[in-house]
């Protein structure tokens, strides 16, 4: 007689972007009352970062309105993140990318797109601020010599169209709704996309977005900041995508305090997040003891910190910038510490009541 052995379906994709979202959830605390904070992980997207939902989505939108033909050119300005997104789908689908950098980025995101074939163009930084500006003039030029296709991320409504899987995702892997989402915001894409489509959903979200302390987005004084691929620096134009209506209380962290923050979740979890995530849990974590009880919060976590090793991770580059501070980073280490026991005086009280 013969048996036949049940196996489960085949699982292997066929190109990269196949793999894009579907991305975990790490709880990284939770207090006596109940509340807990979660990082959703998007540094387990093709190329490392959350950024690669949406320049699927503004490349996919370019296709259905012929603003993009095969075998055509794709220009943007970037830190990096979204370049390597942008990198990705040119790979898969024909298209040479031209990419408009500066210094100011992460070294290791510029050798991942020289890797994937990016033709990177260097844009004069001023300073240690990065050239936002100057960068778009050079991709505008360019696009109007060559007729390149320029997806403009922080104008394209696409971008923030990216996101409306993320938000699905939440809900389905929480369960229940985010009480409280916390986000960088640059272009303001993947805060203000995914809120957008969380409320959509019937989400009853209360939104934080943060910035460096130097950016301009939410009003601040333009000032120097080391927070690579969010903020906007003195004399930018905030494009549309950042949208205020969506994002319900605004906040500025100094990179001290979210590169101190970025250490800390290594050193406790093993886990590198970069450090505009780590400016996301700086404010989460001051803010999850005076959140309601049973309070879900959750961090977007947009790229990993595996890019930053020579930087935000690296003791004497943080040294050179005045940017090391031990006394934050035992400060951080005690509120986790806090948190966890306060589970356990919760635990001795109800099994108090109990008996």
């Amino acid at each position: 007689m013969t048996r036949h052995i049940s196996r489960p379906a085949e699982r292997v994709v066929t190109t990269c972007s196949e793999l894009i979202g579907d991305t975990p959830l790490l709880e990284l605390a939770r207090t006596g009352s109940g509340s807990r904070l979660l990082l959703k992980l998007e540094q387990f997207n093709p190329t490392g970062t959350c950024k690669v939902r949406m320049a699927r989505e503004m490349i996919l939108a370019a296709e259905r309105d012929g603003k993009l033909k095969p075998g055509g050119r794709i220009v943007e300005p970037t830190s990096g993140n979204t370049g390597t997104g942008l990198a990705l789908a040119a790979v898969e689908r024909g298209y040479k990318f031209t990419a408009i950098v500066d210094n100011h980025a992460s070294r290791d995101k510029l050798r991942a797109m020289q890797a994937m074939g990016v033709d990177l163009v260097f844009a004069e930084s001023k300073g240690d601020s990065p050239s936002t500006v100057e960068r778009r003039r050079i991709a505008g030029e360019i696009a109007a010599e060559t007729g390149a296709f320029w997806p403009d991320q922080h104008y394209n409504p696409n971008n923030n169209n990216g996101y409306v899987g993320l938000a699905a995702e939440l809900l389905r892997d929480i369960g229940t709704d985010v009480d409280y989402l916390v986000g960088a915001v640059g272009t303001g894409g993947t805060l203000c996309g995914t809120v957008r489509e969380l409320r959509r959903l019937g989400s009853q979200v209360t939104s934080i977005g943060v910035e460096p302390t130097g950016s301009i987005i939410f009003g601040g004084k333009p000032g120097k900041y080391w927070q690579s691929g969010a903020g906007a620096p003195g004399g930018f134009t905030v494009g549309p995508n950042v949208d205020h209506s969506l994002i319900d209380e605004g906040l500025t962290v100094d990179d001290i305090d979210a590169f101190t923050a970025a250490r800390v979740v290594a050193r406790r979890t093993g886990m590198l997040v970069g450090g505009t995530a780590g400016a996301g849990i700086h404010v989460a974590l001051k803010r999850l003891a005076l959140v309601e009880p049973n309070s879900t919060m959750v961090v977007l976590v947009c790229d990993a910190g595996e890019k930053y090793l020579d930087t935000i991770y690296d003791d004497d580059w943080l040294r050179e910038r005045h940017l090391l501070d031990e006394i934050a980073h035992r400060r951080l280490h005690r509120l986790f510490d806090a948190y966890r026991e306060s589970i356990y005086l919760a635990s001795r009280t109800l099994a108090g009541v109990g008996a």
